[in-house]
């Protein structure tokens, strides 16, 4: 798998609360403006144009780089760890799970994830009737 090249574009479930608190995270520490997150829980949400059923979108996490690669699953957590370049942490990360057997259990442990996740707690209501993420202009 190539290196990203940035801006990431992010697909991620506003409306699950485990998916919502993990991207606000990463937009909170992206100083380099190196991803941008889409609600595809949103009413306005098309996914037509990256040709991705929006049920495929809603399976796993899903990362398009601006060359079109498309990134999945644990392998979009990887692509979001290469935008933090200084960061020790998502550096070493990003190395281990790349190792054979962490792979693995990290591709485990995500299909284990993505079958509870719909059941997990939903976002409050906000006024508008979806809650989004609010990206820096």
């Amino acid at each position: 798998m190539r290196e990203p090249r940035f801006p990431l574009k992010v697909f991620y479930d506003g409306s699950c609360i485990v998916c919502a608190t993990e991207i606000e995270h990463y937009l909170r520490i992206d100083h380099g403006e190196r991803l941008m997150a889409i609600d595809i829980s949103r009413p306005d949400f098309d996914p037509a144009p990256y040709l991705i059923s929006l049920a495929d979108f809603m399976h796993q996490l899903h990362v398009i780089d601006q060359d079109g690669q498309v990134f999945k699953g644990v392998d979009s957590f990887w692509a979001i760890w290469q935008a933090f370049p200084t960061s020790t942490v998502y550096g070493i990360m990003g190395r281990v799970i790349q190792l054979p057997v962490v792979n693995s259990l990290g591709r485990i442990g995500y299909w284990l994830f993505a079958r509870v996740r719909p059941y997990l707690p939903k976002r409050a209501q906000c006024g508008s009737g979806i809650c989004s993420i609010h990206q820096r202009k």
